[in-house]
């Protein structure tokens, strides 16, 4: 199948087409159904469940080698997202099965994912809660490098901002819905752990029943050892607008990954809180509200706006802000307020940055490994910011360091940004 293009030009063939039919609300609904399901699979673990598992079996005589030991095994997930990302988009690239290019990659990322954490809860050394992390991580990028890839696939221009938004919107969500789950419904960490891979399994089941334009074989080009490392590198010279893209996403998410990772411990050891955990789930909620706020509304006005820069800018000066209310004042209250801000700079940024990401990609027919690269920008941050929090707690034996990179990294997205010339 072909969708025309101007007249007298050649088609292009339907796979990688320009798509311009709306998209309608189920879509969107069953969209932000699979998205909630990973968020809560992934950030669940990250917030509490990694952390408190890495403490309870080192039982360290410092909490910071708790801290170290939790940024290292983050830090090895990240070298493990950074080759999965683009591979599995560049995978995905290339499917030719009748159930499309990207509805596969969902299912397998899915199911490595969620028997990941169900192993990762059964785990008593290091090393094996490490492997098994990795590997949970490894099954999020397959399942997540395919579905933003359907973004560019199949939601035109004058919509991503919205339906970005039902894909970072969900994030805050799950966050607290995870936390409320894994500390009243189920005490135990192993169930913790398994409760999640099924939530995970079954919200996805909705998105991998909706059409997926498959590639005609003729189309698929082959993947050879030499395409694939040189996929890795987009020039910056070539295309400089997915590299201030690339950049921005880089220091924007590691700022905003620097002031949420590590706020249980925190709450823990710096304001010596007796509720850590509680506290963490009201911190967690105002920023939910924030988040879903920001992003559908930062979303749909800058569809309605055709601009997505002033958008960005503007969200990551607000992290910043939230940032540095966290280092200079280190006090619940002003954590309140620091989440607030947060949620509505991070909230915005997520779903407007992704639209932006979809109209700076190099070339139509690698849509799966670009966006898998841009997504390394969000994922590594995640998963390396608790190692650069770890050291920074080390070097300064507090918190206010951790926040005020967070402040730094943040603010400096948002000039990267500023750069792009292709969207306004």
């Amino acid at each position: 199948m072909t969708r025309a293009d101007a007249p007298g030009a050649p088609t292009t063939p339907a796979a990688f087409a320009e798509p311009t039919r709306r998209i309608g609300a189920g879509w969107i609904a069953s969209f932000a159904t699979v998205w909630f399901g990973i968020w809560m699979a992934q950030l669940t673990p990250v917030q509490l469940l990694l952390p408190a598992q890495i403490d309870a079996e080192l039982e360290p005589e410092h909490w910071v080698d708790s801290v170290v030991a939790f940024g290292t095994i983050s830090g090895i997930a990240a070298i493990a997202t950074i080759i999965a990302y683009p591979l599995t988009g560049a995978l995905s690239d290339r499917t030719s099965s009748r159930f499309g290019r990207r509805r596969p990659w969902i299912l397998i990322g899915g199911l490595v994912f969620a028997a990941s954490l169900v192993a990762l809860g059964l785990q008593t050394e290091m090393w094996a809660i490490g492997t098994a992390w990795v590997v949970a991580s490894i099954g999020f990028c397959i399942m997540t490098a395919a579905l933003t890839a359907t973004i560019s696939d199949q939601v035109p221009v004058n919509q991503r901002g919205f339906v970005s938004g039902w894909m970072s919107a969900p994030q805050a969500v799950g966050i607290i819905v995870g936390l409320i789950l894994v500390t009243e419904l189920v005490t135990d960490a192993s169930l913790g752990y398994l409760l999640l891979a099924v939530l995970l399994l079954v919200l996805a089941v909705p998105f991998l029943t909706r059409h997926d334009e498959p590639l005609a074989p003729s189309l698929r080009t082959p993947m050879t050892l030499k395409s694939i490392i040189s996929g890795f590198w987009i020039s910056p010279r070539k295309h400089p607008d997915f590299g201030w893209t690339l950049l921005s996403r880089v220091l924007v998410s590691t700022g905003n990954a620097l002031g949420t990772s590590l706020l249980l411990y925190f709450l823990m050891f710096q304001l010596n809180d007796e509720n850590a955990e509680a506290d963490l789930i009201v911190l967690t909620l105002i920023y939910m509200v924030f988040v879903i706020i920001a992003s559908l509304v930062g979303g749909k006005l800058s569809d309605r706006l055709g601009r997505r820069k002033q958008f960005v800018f503007v969200a990551s000066a607000l992290q910043g802000v939230a940032a540095l209310l966290l280092g200079l004042f280190p006090d619940l209250t002003v954590a309140m307020v620091g989440a607030g801000l947060l949620g509505l700079g991070y909230g915005c940024f997520l779903s407007v940055d992704q639209a932006l990401a979809t109209q700076v990609l190099p070339d139509a027919t690698s849509r799966g490994k670009d966006l898998g690269i841009m997504n390394i920008a969000s994922a590594v941050p995640q998963a390396v910011a608790p190692m650069i929090g770890a050291a920074a707690v080390v070097v300064s034996g507090s918190f206010m360091l951790v926040f005020l990179l967070g402040a730094a990294l943040s603010t400096a997205g948002a000039f990267a940004v500023a750069r792009v010339r292709s969207v306004r």
